[in-house]
């Protein structure tokens, strides 16, 4: 039994991983992945944790993590000479492709980890998985409402690739200041970075919205995408003449002619790229930011995301992140409403990224929003006022005006 530096009133008990394999035979074969799944920056598990009130028993989800896994056998990989996941994994494919972790806990409760391969899956598909489980437990007499579907072909790339339209988010930007280059991401990295989480509620996005034009329209994920790029940039302190990205998560699957059919689990989303001045951002009113990603959204048509999957092709093709912030959106999922016979979660969501900014649902308040994201801890003050400080102001005092 070990204790636990970061958790000392854990222990952990040093108890060999159980492999789970699916309980009847599955296919024997090579899964196509498109292009959409074979990106660089998609080559990692995500991990999703959730905390229940009552546990669930572990012989009945181990059993029918056995049944669902016949319906999603990709996931359960092959054979591994030793069942190990470990950070220090030399490399991303000595990592199973699905791995959980089940913690009972003294009070009756349970936390549930889930690592699943990114190239495998997106949110939305693994919503769809986790929720086939769950389903697999609640009505085990019943067939699953969505057959996953496992042919990645919809999304094959034309023959010869035709890349028809230009591609900002594959598009380097490099920055001189004084001839210096300047990678924002880069020092980002090289910087001690703070988790920080925001709590959005219906009253705060209802806020944002009135600091726009009255005649502009949005969307809640519009108005605090804008918001968190600006508040973020901002914070920052960057050159007014650099020109600084914003990359989101699209959902592609009704987009595209025909439409990706139902039950698809693979990587269906794309990621729309906007790109301004940092003068722009920051001295604009929101709805600069707001009209960016509109018009970014809505350039998404079929021959656009047709054109992006034959661009990647050329497997040196990479996202540009030098210059950007890169929100996923995890809110309107479903992943918070899973359940395993025992209750819906008290919490859910991922481990913290250095990377990505975070979109995330609020369990028990399907209208608010948690914003996450990890920024330097120069500027961890500066960003919550940005971010936070301004709406609470306006809550107390009832400001009104463009911001």
């Amino acid at each position: 039994m070990l204790r636990s530096e970061e958790l000392p009133d854990c222990f952990y008990y040093q108890n060999k991983p159980t492999l789970i394999t699916p309980n009847t035979s599955t296919p024997n074969h090579s899964l196509y992945l498109s292009n959409l799944d074979d990106q660089k920056f998609l080559r990692f598990s995500i991990k999703y944790l959730y905390l229940f009130e009552k546990a669930a028993a572990i012989d009945i989800l181990k059993y029918s993590l056995s049944k669902v896994l016949v319906d999603y056998y990709p996931l359960a990989g092959r054979s591994w000479r030793k069942l190990l996941y470990r950070v220090e994994a030399h490399s991303f494919i000595e990592i199973p492709p699905l791995v959980v972790q089940v913690t009972n806990l003294r009070c009756g409760g349970m936390i549930l980890c889930t690592a699943i391969n990114h190239c495998i899956c997106d949110g939305i598909g693994t919503s769809q998985f986790l929720h086939a489980w769950a389903h697999v437990i609640t009505k085990p007499t019943l067939n699953l409402p969505i057959l996953p579907l496992h042919s990645r072909h919809v999304l094959k790339p034309r023959d010869p690739p035709q890349v028809t339209h230009t591609h900002l988010g594959y598009t380097k930007t490099t920055f001189k200041d004084n001839n210096i280059h300047v990678d924002i991401n880069q020092y980002l990295q090289s910087q001690p970075l703070v988790p920080t989480s925001f709590t959005f509620t219906s009253a705060h996005i209802l806020r944002l919205k009135r600091r726009c034009i009255p005649s502009l329209k949005c969307t809640t994920f519009e108005a605090l995408a804008s918001h968190t790029w600006r508040s973020w940039v901002r914070s920052l302190d960057l050159s007014t003449t650099f020109k600084v990205k914003l990359l989101f998560s699209v959902n592609v699957r009704k987009k595209l002619i025909p439409e990706i059919p139902q039950g698809y689990y693979g990587n269906g989303f794309v990621l729309a790229c906007t790109e301004t001045a940092v003068k722009d951002l920051v001295t604009s009113n929101l709805h600069h930011g707001i009209k960016l990603i509109q018009q970014a959204k809505s350039s998404l048509t079929d021959g656009h995301v047709r054109s992006m999957i034959d661009l990647l092709e050329d497997k040196n093709v990479k996202t540009d992140i030098c210059s950007s912030l890169v929100i996923s959106q995890w809110a309107k999922l479903g992943l918070e409403d899973l359940d395993f016979g025992q209750g819906k979660p008290l919490h859910m969501g991922p481990l913290t990224s250095d990377i990505y900014c975070l979109f995330l649902p609020v369990v028990g308040n399907f209208d608010a929003v948690k914003v996450q994201v990890s920024v330097p801890e120069c500027v961890v003050e500066k960003f919550e006022y940005y971010m936070m400080d301004g709406l609470e102001e306006e809550e107390n005092g009832e400001q009104n005006g463009f911001i």
